[in-house]
């Protein structure tokens, strides 16, 4: 739990709501592929918080939950805590109906092997069929000033790993990874190594903006676009887009408001549209991040900025980028 923990923190309600703008495209279909749902470290944001931000004014057909250590089981097996969580978003699911939570990332440790495979079933039965895919972040950095989701690196490389990542392609899962844009290799290898599953990169890889690379963006930019580059070769990956630091240090905007959509569009264009080139709008999908991006902007903000972004886009690529994409590698009906 330790590991969310970092992004989790009560939400400046008051601050968020000095800036109010009107939604760009509002009949625009969306799927928001990557939200979570918990209550920690004084932040709440179950169901009722989920609707008001599904409400806000972008037209939100459906919703995929992301694993997020979340309402575990407390007793029995360590490795079948997570079972809680999937029960959990199964009954917010049939709770709020309209597509909320249609789809779910859960968790099931690939350090089982071989053994995930009797477990995998298990969630997607506890889940009503709505479980499709499994995260396990492994986001892991040299640095002692950048935060490590694990312990040690190489997990994606581990043989036992590989061997509990390809009980997926048997059950038809997808698999979500959260690395640190220096490991951005080693998703490749694994796309490599299992050609047959869908391989879903978060955040766009995470580049690590601060702390020892704060000094050389440039740098850091040129190394994340060749190592983008590489895994969009492999054609069974598609990127999440967002996630993204929005103010960067010597910003001149005022602090004392909340970003708007142009701000927020003008500080993630460059990742995001160098996403887009790489690996094409049929392998991208944008991604809400809430309620972690809710310390930053609105959901009304951060899908406005989404739009800008693709607003040179064909009719075509915009239905892949807000809903088509998604659809198809969470299988979203």
């Amino acid at each position: 739990m330790a590991q969310a923990s970092r992004f989790a923190g009560p939400t400046d309600e008051s601050w968020l709501a000095r800036h109010v703008e009107d939604i760009i495209d509002p009949d625009l279909p969306i799927i928001d592929p990557h939200h979570h749902l918990w209550e920690r470290d004084g932040s709440t944001y179950l169901l009722p918080e989920l609707l008001t931000d599904l409400r806000s004014g972008h037209n939100i057909v459906a919703s995929v939950f992301e694993e997020c250590r979340s309402m575990y089981r407390t007793d029995g097996p360590e490795e079948e805590a997570s079972l809680g969580e999937t029960e959990f978003v199964a009954g917010i699911a049939a709770q709020a109906g309209n597509g909320v939570c249609a789809r779910m990332v859960g968790r099931v440790d690939m350090m089982l092997g071989d053994r995930a495979a009797g477990l995998l079933e298990r969630h997607i039965e506890s889940s009503g069929g709505r479980f499709t895919a499994v995260r396990q972040s492994t986001a892991w950095d040299a640095s002692d000033r950048v935060h490590k989701v694990v312990p040690t690196a190489g997990m994606l490389r581990d043989p036992t790993f590989r061997q509990g990542v390809a009980c997926l392609a048997r059950l038809g899962l997808a698999f979500d990874a959260w690395v640190y844009h220096p490991q951005i290799p080693e998703v490749a290898e694994l796309a490599g190594w299992f050609p047959g599953t869908q391989i879903v990169l978060n955040h766009v890889g995470s580049p690590i903006l601060g702390g020892p690379y704060a000094d050389r963006r440039d740098a850091v930019f040129a190394d994340w676009r060749a190592s983008m580059t590489a895994l969009a070769r492999h054609r069974n990956v598609t990127v999440k887009l967002g996630a993204l630091p929005i103010r960067l240090p010597g910003s001149t905007a005022n602090r004392e408001m909340p970003p708007s959509s142009a701000e927020v569009a003008a500080a993630w264009r460059p990742w995001l549209e160098t996403c887009i080139e790489l690996f094409g709008a049929e392998r991208c999908m944008f991604e809400s991040n809430f309620p972690v991006q809710k310390r930053w902007c609105s959901y009304a903000v951060a899908w406005n900025a989404f739009k800008r972004i693709a607003s040179d886009a064909t009719a075509a690529e915009k239905t892949a980028l807000f809903a088509g994409t998604a659809a198809r590698v969470y299988r979203v009906t």
